[in-house]
């Protein structure tokens, strides 16, 4: 069965990666963390979106391929 895209979502917590990436722009922005600061958290959430990214992809690449498991009417399979 399918996660729906809010699923995901809320699973990854995306909205807080990208609150945290918009809020870290506002910072730099402010002059409260310095281009390197904002590059390093950047290129963590960069990371993070690559592994939920890969996540998603296997999950979809399984479902795919994926047959319905045969059940026997002893309950043995």
């Amino acid at each position: 069965m399918q996660d729906a895209p809010t699923d995901i979502g809320d699973r990854y917590s995306l909205d807080m990666i990208v609150k945290g990436i918009a809020d870290d722009l506002v910072a730099l922005r402010a002059g409260r963390i310095s281009i390197k600061d904002a590059q390093a958290r950047a290129l963590l959430a960069k990371q993070y979106m690559n592994g939920v990214r890969l996540v998603i992809n296997a999950r979809k690449s399984l479902e795919a391929d994926a047959r319905p498991a045969a059940i026997s009417a002893g309950g043995q399979p």
